[in-house]
């Protein structure tokens, strides 16, 4: 797993959990009948919408269900159940966490309707899915940064009204314990199977909210955009018509960290049981799901236990190599957005890289089957100059000092297409020679919490299609996105956040609204013969550019994302 350093933000639970609820206007609370029951929502008189919160989507994976499957719903009642608070978050272990209660049960999802998504003649709306980020370990959908409100409001506002959700998902060795014994079993990847159950929920019971189950688009960022990319790849790219669009923001169908490190995992489980004491058991998996939840928790919350787990190879919902499998076509193929911020690596990359011997001990470790040949064509595909590497923003000649390094911003190049934008190149390049409907971008915005040397770093981008403009969920500690910023930073979040709806109500961008109310170009899909991406900047006018810079480090990264990423 690659270090995390600005992934995802510390977070305390503001008061603003979801906009002001009010029945002044003598508004009935909402009700839906799904195929368990009937639910009671909440209704927002400020925002005219509907919230259904922590609504379960599968049983309890507490038990002799822990590190299992999730399995659906068994029950049906009479009368109304409440669905008028967020669940607890998922375990997880980092600052994503804090401040919201975590619990093993957490498999619940939340819905944020317009009011009147019901009552439109039979017409139904379609539906945005987002799936957070957090290197697997950390995060949830009770997360107010994730609020969908704004989003929703904005396409009401388009007349292109969507409904949205957020949804939980197991993390950690809790959702992606990987070990022989858990392979023998079948039950593998948990936490990409949460979210794929939820994704039936979906299917089988948004119609009841005003949803339109065939016009579903997943959309995550980093760890979310990936397990986005690994539902088109899941099961050999099999079509269950969950979905029939995506988007990706820091992440790609192929996948971003080693999809094949057996006997790394197999090492960590053996470490986990003998701290458990369950490693002289028949079975150290049952003893496992036999420990109280304190005990387990206490275990996997350590240096090197924690934050470890991510989804591997099962020879199921995981079938192959990413990068094998859709060289080879087996995907689902719908339209997607796709894309990385300028500045990805200032979040991966270490410091102190004085000089090229340390970047290429960098490099030696910076994937597990790395050799000294392929260090040397790093070291030839990504030389000593500043004016072509990131942190742009600095200057093409700036240098950092300590802590930094003299070529920190060489490093950092390295790692952000190592991780994200050499996956996102190729995954144009993909759709593109598949006549695929492919919009691909580079964010190139600051946010007010990020510093100069961040950049435009990872995550940066989430607020602005969320159109987050208040800041929601951010903690005190962190400076809101948009304080303190232009006029153009607002515009910015307006054209991502309106370009975002047009492609959830069309699967494509229609581009009538962008030269009119913001003066910027259309944004072209990529072409075989015409590889451009749009640049979303709020410092300068938004661009088209040719998506042919660092051409061939990106070239040499995609030659080797199996072989030496293991991806």
């Amino acid at each position: 797993m690659f270090p995390v350093r600005v992934l995802l933000l510390a977070v305390v639970v503001s008061a603003i959990s979801i906009p002001r609820t009010d029945s002044s206007d003598n508004h009935s609370p909402p009700t839906v009948k799904v195929r368990n029951g009937t639910y009671k929502g909440l209704h927002s008189q400020q925002y005219e919408q509907d919230y259904f919160l922590g609504i379960p989507f599968a049983q309890p994976p507490v038990g002799d269900l822990r590190f299992r499957n999730p399995k659906s719903l068994n029950s049906t009642w009479e009368g109304t159940h409440d669905a008028t608070a967020f669940s607890a978050a998922c375990v997880g272990y980092g600052s994503s966490q804090q401040g919201y209660n975590v619990s093993e049960d957490c498999l619940y999802l939340n819905v944020v309707r317009p009011s009147n998504a019901n009552k439109t003649n039979g017409a139904k709306l379609p539906v945005a899915v987002w799936i957070y980020g957090g290197g697997w370990s950390q995060g949830s959908g009770v997360d107010l940064r994730y609020n969908l409100s704004f989003i929703v409001q904005e396409s009401v506002a388009m007349g292109q009204p969507l409904l949205g959700i957020t949804l939980n998902y197991r993390l950690s060795a809790w959702g992606f314990l990987q070990s022989q014994e858990v392979i023998d079993s079948g039950n593998t990847n948990v936490g990409l199977r949460d979210q794929r159950l939820a994704l039936h929920w979906i299917r089988e019971n948004i119609a009841a909210f005003g949803g339109d189950p065939d016009q579903v688009t997943i959309w995550g960022q980093s760890a979310g955009a990936a397990s986005v990319g690994m539902h088109i790849m899941a099961y050999n790219g099999r079509d269950d018509k969950l979905f029939r669009s995506a988007i990706m923001q820091s992440g790609a169908p192929i996948a971003i960290s080693d999809q094949n490190r057996d006997a790394f995992f197999e090492s960590a489980y053996q470490n986990l049981t003998a701290n458990t004491n369950c490693n002289d058991h028949s079975s150290p998996l049952d003893c496992l799901r036999s420990l109280p939840y304190e005990e387990l928790n206490a275990a996997i919350n350590t240096t090197g236990l924690s934050s470890i787990w991510s989804p591997q190879v099962d020879g199921d919902i995981v079938a192959r190599t990413s990068s094998i499998q859709i060289n080879e076509g087996n995907f689902v193929r719908v339209p997607i957005i796709v894309g990385a911020t300028s500045d990805e690596g200032t979040s991966f990359s270490p410091k102190g890289v004085e000089d090229t011997e340390i970047f290429k001990s960098n490099i030696l470790a910076s994937a597990p089957r790395m050799n000294e040949s392929f260090a040397q064509q790093v070291l030839a595909t990504y030389p000593d100059d500043p004016s072509q590497e990131i942190l742009a923003n600095l200057g093409p000649t700036f240098r950092p000092g300590a802590p930094y390094g003299a070529q920190y911003r060489r490093a950092a190049t390295y790692y952000g297409d190592a991780l994200f934008v050499a996956n996102r190149r190729r995954t144009c390049e993909i759709w593109a020679a598949s006549n695929l409907t492919a919009y691909c971008y580079r964010f190139n915005a600051i946010p007010a919490w990020a510093t100069p040397m961040d950049g435009a770093t990872h995550f940066v981008d989430v607020a602005f299609p969320m159109l987050n403009l208040l800041g929601v969920g951010y903690p005190p500690v962190r400076i809101p996105p948009f304080k303190g910023k232009p006029q153009s930073y607002t515009d910015l979040a307006k054209l991502m956040s309106r370009d975002w709806i047009q492609f959830i109500n069309s699967g494509d961008i229609a581009n009538q609204h962008r030269e009119s109310d913001f003066g910027v170009s259309d944004w072209p899909m990529y072409r075989v013969d015409s590889p451009e991406e749009f640049v979303f900047d709020a410092n300068v006018t938004s661009f088209v550019e040719k998506d042919t810079y660092r051409s061939e480090g990106m070239k040499l990264i995609n030659s080797a994302a199996d072989s030496v990423y293991g991806r």
